[in-house]
């Protein structure tokens, strides 16, 4: 599961000009300021790649499939690899409108008997990238994360992980067949996480500052 994450580099254009095979990056809506506790059903970056070409757009956290009639119903801001290309809410998108979501780190709530500590999980430089879906129902843009079966690395903080994504395997999420895609349905191959806990404050949406990240 991934229900927050943290985006606040200020070389995200940089970044994506750095994607296997990009030469050229739009961003006709600009980029994102800092975030540091970012919440399903709000604005998150996308990155679309057409051959040489990435495009960094804003989209609602939580997909809106092009049936959807309303924003009844529980967000969806996470896809579970296991049912992704089967399940109604994702298969179309999932098809052919996958992308890439940047993010510093991640938030994740490790439950100890009655206790629940939220921990701040990161690389030990750059960004993740992880495996993304869009749709544009009811004529908004908004993407979702896919999730696997954690790693055994980070089974003990939670079972669910978003799938990252490896360099050599972004062309193909971005632009392969379904088929192709379903190859990369397993957890990812990505290890030597890093994380630390930090404030409970992480819990409160409103709350989003620097702060957040540290030790506790």
């Amino acid at each position: 599961m991934c229900g927050r994450f943290v985006l606040f580099t200020e070389s995200l254009l940089d970044e994506v000009g750095n994607l296997p095979g990009i030469q050229e990056v739009h961003a006709p809506q600009g980029t994102p300021g800092p975030r540091y506790n970012i919440a399903p059903t709000q604005p998150i970056p996308i990155v679309r790649v057409r051959e040489e070409l990435a495009e960094v757009d804003p989209a609602r956290w939580a997909l809106l499939p092009q049936w959807k009639k309303d924003l009844d119903g529980p967000p969806l801001f996470n896809a579970r690899a296991e049912t992704v290309a089967s399940k109604p809410s994702f298969r179309t998108a999932f098809k052919s409108q996958r992308c890439l979501i940047p993010m510093n780190g991640y938030y994740e709530w490790h439950k100890d008997g009655s206790t629940k500590t939220p921990y701040y999980v990161h690389p030990d430089q750059g960004l993740l990238w992880a495996a993304g879906l869009w749709d544009t129902g009811l004529d908004r843009l908004s993407a979702t994360i896919v999730t696997t079966a954690a790693t055994e690395e980070m089974e003990w903080l939670h079972h669910r992980l978003p799938r990252f994504l490896a360099p050599e395997e972004m062309r193909t999420w971005l632009e392969g067949s379904a088929e192709e895609a379903k190859e990369l349905l397993v957890p990812t191959g990505l290890r030597g996480f890093e994380y630390h806990a930090v404030d409970k404050a992480v819990g409160t949406v409103s709350n989003d500052y620097p702060e957040l990240l540290i030790r506790q």
